[in-house]
């Protein structure tokens, strides 16, 4: 068979950035687009002052800032107001959150900046100009999300800037009223004072602030820090605990009526009958809605029972009559897949993201061990705590829309496209998310909720998945297989080293179906973890086949770290054991030229000390999001049941924002990906998802809850990513302490041992 011709990483970048030639040249050395202030003034209330695109003050002095990322119990909303109070000089109590407009200034840069496939090692200058090039993008397009562990890295300069020159603003003008330098008025507290006894509180000197030059703006030097960098309460605790935060799924509009669902059982299938008067008597049922034909390729196709309550509207569901046309995956299974995952692996080259010397060579040396594995991971749900909803109302040409949601200029958008009408014509209403780990960067939901307002004649509608319809049409983790082969020669060195996976492309998917675009070209996602090792093998490469799906994936948390650190951790212990080094040893001799890993995991692995009698410790390393995590998980076996007793985890985020809410999120994150590791697998047979709720698709119980320690170690770096860097290294820690107790070396996922 002939070898399909390949794409060099250099030959895709510099083709991209080539598209309209001069024009993209002339555009690209301009500046980028200040992120200050807004295409529109903030709104506000009574007494309240715009100072720029982020902050207003209020008359008594406190501030309210522009939450353009959305929390979804990672404390993001927490970690933004820190960096606007520590640069204004106000306690975090005079800081209240509001959420942010729909404004290009708020576009996330940093996701899209490191979905680019270069290597954390690289300081080329393509990688340099393909960066510069892709924020000045990404400034341009704007787009409002959460995801990627970016949040924080990518406000840390904007929001504090925001501060900063706010700061400066107000400190301008108590100076100007009093006739005095600048230069001799301090801050405290948000009081501005002068050494003759003057002072005034912010509110005071906000109208006076408005539209004066700020002057020289400095932002603090972290030695200067007083609130980054220390433990701080999160903000939204109080109203989580009395009841009166908002999520999505708990806003009633006056009328609300409520909408459940059914979409077809086999994966792609549609509709083929509907008897709708077999249900319009039943209570409480007001009508039946199919919006197979409006949804596209946005949503998933179905029919909705709207009624006056959620429980009505689902009884009439179970008793509708519904006729599907399976259509052409009947037959779709994940065994199937997994036979196609293979088959392409030997077939088909994939495409480089790394190559380092000259693997081939290594393996025809003389004397060399070759080592060889296989690993596999399955499709994996999301489910939520908060059941996918949306709500939404149309009345004359406008629509409200009410929703928990990762991406809210992606949900204006497509909802004005459900309607039909412009995204200005959208009001969003922002809601705390519970839950979201990527499932709510989706917008199936918000097709789904507009294309049935639109029939309830102004009325607004509240649609709610229930948990099998959450679980049987999710946009799931993809199945992934990988393939290693590495040589060691009698000396333990590893001579060669090789990678090669398979899975379908979150990225080409998603393109689809929530922007109508083609996906082509490598994703970065589905190697991610591989390629981008800080391992210093002399000779390597890394390859990905990309092998398109029925199967409806997207991203889950950490993405296609979530499971090629398993694959690449696991295979890393594997080749230490063939050396005969100890895995902690065999790491440290791969980091000599990487101090940074090399911390971490000497933390991790210092502060976990020995493993107790009938135990054994096993250990990862991995970067993801910037972050460099090693865990170090202690682990016993008995009558072939796996059970976690602590999780030792070291940690290197770059400067902490809140040492709270870092450890909150490690925590979380060694939960979810534990759940995983131990019990996570969505199987298909005949089209159709076999799981169904958590009696088959269980997540980490209490009772199997590790003891974790987190230590955060210091830097001066910039803050990078922390939402999903702890999921990564959990299962190949757990994997590779199970092989020394047991020395069975567990290549699938979930973790399973069988007598």
């Amino acid at each position: 068979m002939t070898e399909p011709k390949k794409k060099s990483r250099r030959r895709f970048i510099l083709g991209g950035l080539g598209v309209a030639g001069a024009l993209v040249v002339g555009w690209g050395i301009l500046p980028p687009r200040q992120r200050l202030h807004g295409a529109s003034t903030l709104l506000f209330d009574a007494g309240e002052i715009a100072l720029n695109g982020w902050i207003k003050i209020a008359k008594d002095g406190s501030v309210i800032v522009a939450m353009h990322r959305s929390e979804m119990g990672q404390g993001i909303h927490t970690a933004l107001q820190m960096l606007i109070a520590e640069e204004l000089d106000v306690p975090m109590s005079m800081v209240k959150p509001m959420h942010a407009p729909i404004d290009k200034i708020y576009g996330n840069i940093a996701a899209l900046v490191d979905g680019l496939p270069f290597h954390p090692d690289d300081t080329g200058t393509l990688k340099k100009t393909a960066h510069w090039m892709t924020a000045k993008l990404a400034r341009e397009l704007g787009i409002q999300m959460t995801g990627g562990s970016s949040s924080v890295k990518d406000a840390w300069l904007p929001l504090r800037e925001a501060g900063a020159t706010a700061r400066a603003m107000l400190v301008n003008a108590a100076a100007k009223e009093w006739n005095v330098p600048a230069a001799q008025c301090t801050v405290n507290d948000g009081v501005v004072s002068h050494p003759s006894g003057k002072k005034a509180h912010y509110g005071a000197l906000a109208v006076k602030a408005v539209g004066s030059a700020p002057g020289e703006i400095r932002l603090k030097h972290p030695n200067d820090f007083k609130l980054i960098g220390t433990a701080q309460a999160r903000t939204d605790t109080a109203a989580k605990v009395n009841g009166s935060a908002q999520f999505g799924i708990d806003v009633r509009p006056p009328g609300l009526l409520y909408a459940a669902l059914k979409m077809s059982p086999v994966i792609g299938g549609k509709i083929k009958k509907i008897d709708a008067d077999a249900i319009k008597s039943m209570r409480d049922v007001i009508q039946v809605v199919d919006f197979s034909s409006s949804v596209g390729a946005a949503g998933v196709a179905g029919v909705a029972v709207v009624a006056k309550s959620y429980w009505s509207a689902k009884q009439a569901l179970e008793a509708l009559p519904i006729t599907w046309d399976s259509g052409q995956n009947a037959t779709l299974s994940s065994v199937n897949v997994f036979k196609e995952l293979s088959e392409k692996l030997e077939t088909e080259s994939g495409f480089t993201y790394y190559k380092k010397g000259d693997p081939a060579a290594g393996l025809t040396m003389k004397s060399v061990k070759v080592i060889k594995a296989e690993y596999s991971a399955p499709f994996l749900a999301h489910t939520t705590m908060e059941p996918i909803n949306c709500s939404a109302q149309f009345v004359d040409g406008k629509l409200n829309l009410w929703v928990s949601t990762q991406v809210p200029s992606i949900a204006v958008d497509m909802a004005a496209k459900i309607a039909n009408i412009k995204s200005e014509d959208v009001t969003l209403h922002m809601t705390y998310l519970g839950g979201g780990f990527g499932r709510r960067l989706e917008v199936d939901m918000v097709a789904q909720a507009v294309a049935i307002a639109m029939q309830t004649k102004g009325v607004p509608v509240q649609l709610i998945w229930n948990r099998e319809d959450d679980i049987t049409h999710d946009m799931y983790r993809p199945a992934a297989l990988a393939r290693f082969m590495a040589s060691v020669d009698p000396q333990g060195v590893v001579t060669s080293y090789d990678n090669k996976s398979a899975s379908g492309s979150v990225i080409h998917q998603f393109l689809k179906r929530t922007f109508g675009l083609p996906g082509a070209g490598p994703d970065k996602t589905t190697a991610e973890g591989e390629f981008d090792m800080p391992y210093e093998f002399a000779h390597q490469k890394i390859a990905h086949v990309i092998v398109p799906t029925a199967v409806p994936i997207g991203f889950w948390r950490s993405v296609g770290h979530s499971h090629n650190a398993f694959f690449k951790e696991s295979f890393i212990d594997e080749l230490a054991h063939a050396t005969g080094k100890s895995p902690i040893m065999f790491r440290r001799e791969l980091l000599k030229n990487h101090p940074r890993h090399l911390a971490v995991l000497d933390a991790a692995v210092n502060r976990a000390g020995q493993a107790m009698p009938g135990r054994a410790l096993g250990v990862a390393l991995h970067q993801s999001f910037g972050t460099i995590v090693a865990e170090v998980a202690e682990v016993s076996v008995q009558d072939n049941q796996i059970r976690v007793h602590k999780v030792t985890c070291a940690v290197d985020c770059g400067i902490a924002v809140n040492p709270k809410i870092i450890a909150q999120q490690m925590e979380s994150a060694i939960i979810y990906g534990l759940s995983a590791a131990l019990h996570g697998e969505i199987t298909i047979k005949d089209g159709q998802i076999e799981q169904r709720n958590f009696h088959d698709y269980p997540a980490l119980r209490m009772s199997e809850a590790p003891e974790i320690e987190t230590i955060i170690l210091k830097s001066a770096e910039s803050p990078e990513g922390i939402g999903e860097p702890g999921t990564p290294p959990i299962a190949p820690a757990v994997a590779n302490a199970i092989y020394l107790l047991t020395g069975k070396r567990l290549r699938s996922l979930p973790l399973r041992l069988v007598s």
